[in-house]
């Protein structure tokens, strides 16, 4: 399994339509070989401005590299340039290989 993440660092004001954003914008995410799921994660609040995370969760980095070369991404990223910047600095990613994964035991 192999988690990417992109933090976004979001003055308060902006918080609203930044979230607007992510709501109601296209994925294509689920036409994808290996994709496994999306969570768009609010963060705590300091200093005026509150942190994002995207989480994505993919079968393997060799699915995610081919994400972010597909016509898909493409796609689903064609208007970020046209919309007003809504965070500080550019997004922080950070990607990880899971070594331990452990399920939730079912109910009884």
């Amino acid at each position: 399994m192999y988690l990417a993440m992109n933090r976004f660092t979001v003055p308060l004001e902006n918080a609203a339509a930044f979230e607007q954003l992510w709501l109601s914008r296209e994925s294509r995410l689920q036409d994808m070989d290996g994709f496994v799921s999306f969570h768009m994660l609010k963060g705590p609040e300091a200093d005026g401005n509150i942190l994002y995370a995207s989480h994505t969760v993919w079968r393997s980095e060799g699915h995610f590299r081919a994400w972010t070369t597909s016509e898909e991404f493409r796609a689903a990223h064609a208007r970020a340039g046209q919309t007003r910047k809504l965070h500080e600095g550019a997004p922080r990613f950070e990607g990880f290989t899971a070594i331990q994964h452990i399920d939730a035991k079912e109910p009884a």
